[in-house]
């Protein structure tokens, strides 16, 4: 009897003994993928095995980084970057561009959608594993396990920390996952920073409110930086603006330059504590933070491959 297929929908299906062991794999893959590198050759773990990503909306990282890290795990990879591709321009339903998808015959699909339950939509009629890459402004849970790995790497813990969120919380799919996932390990607490109408939306607070996970929310970028273990930035989603928020940003027009972060700002941070950000940056954080060594989103961007390579070989049973 065939294993039920392994979707990768939301960071709800992720519990702490998961985290566990795909970040014991995924420290197994940074050290054969570094040492495979080292001598000049690519992985064969996955060889024989196709990658397909279909993205709705357009991507750098997280399309390049899933690329990359099927390749680097041996297997081929192919995809689709734009909402504008020909069958979507037609009006065909994303439950059919899946069945279409699957007749080739794929190993995985990695799916960034349009809207909020993309994904779930989609792996309801696929015949193999659907990763969800972003679903709107809903969830992107892989970028909330390579944010965690990231603590895990640069911190060395994933538990007792003081996360800082700042920026355009009610938008950012990437700290809505992150939140999620981070509220199951035991002494994390969270502080939200964000201008007005920008805030954490309510369902988080709610599901931290019943798991008993202390948070705080201010509007003040200074005030909270000194206590913080992991400030994590974001850009102001200028693609999912609501009318509310428009408005205010038209009254309001410094106020990109109150929640950016320069040298100024980080040298308040504790000299451990580690600076991160999704990517890409809008000029939230000043270029001239980037060689200061708690600036982890470059690195970050690493630790995304080597876990979406884990995960990539979770889904297909290897582990």
């Amino acid at each position: 009897m065939s294993r039920p297929l392994r979707h990768i929908l939301s960071a709800d299906q992720f519990d702490p003994d998961f985290v566990t062991k795909l970040f014991a794999n995924a420290n197994r893959t940074k050290a054969n993928v570094e040492h495979e590198r080292r001598h000049h050759r690519i992985g064969n773990t996955l060889a024989g095995n196709i990658l397909y990503r279909l993205f709705y909306a357009e991507s750098t990282r997280t399309y390049e980084s899933f690329g990359f890290a099927a390749t680097h795990l041996g297997m081929s990879v192919l995809g689709t970057q734009s909402v504008q591709f020909s069958s979507v321009a037609k009006g065909e339903t994303l439950e059919d561009t899946i069945k279409t998808i699957n007749s080739y015959l794929p190993s995985i699909i990695v799916l960034r959608g349009q809207a909020v339950g993309d994904a779930a939509r989609a792996a309801d009629v696929s015949r193999v594993p659907i990763i969800n890459a972003g679903d709107g402004s809903g969830e992107h849970p892989t970028q909330s396990l390579l944010d965690l790995y990231t603590m895990r790497q640069e911190l060395g813990r994933i538990e007792d920390l003081h996360i800082v969120m700042g920026g355009d919380l009610w938008n950012g799919r990437t700290v809505r996952s992150l939140a999620k996932l981070a509220a199951k390990f035991p002494g994390n607490r969270f502080t939200f920073i964000a201008p007005p109408t920008f805030e954490m939306q309510p369902d988080i607070k709610a599901i931290l409110d019943k798991a008993g996970v202390k948070y705080a929310e201010t509007t003040k970028v200074t005030d909270v930086l000194p206590d913080a273990d992991v400030v994590y930035w974001t850009r102001v989603q200028k693609e999912r603006l609501t009318e509310t928020q428009k408005d205010y940003l038209a009254e309001h027009p410094d106020t990109h330059e109150k929640y950016t972060l320069g040298l100024k700002e980080v040298k308040l941070m504790k000299p451990g504590a580690r600076l991160m950000h999704p990517l890409p940056r809008v000029g939230e954080i000043k270029t001239e933070v980037d060689p200061d060594p708690r600036a982890a989103y470059i690195r970050q961007m690493y630790y995304g491959m080597i876990i979406r390579m884990a995960l990539i070989e979770w889904t297909l049973g290897y582990e």
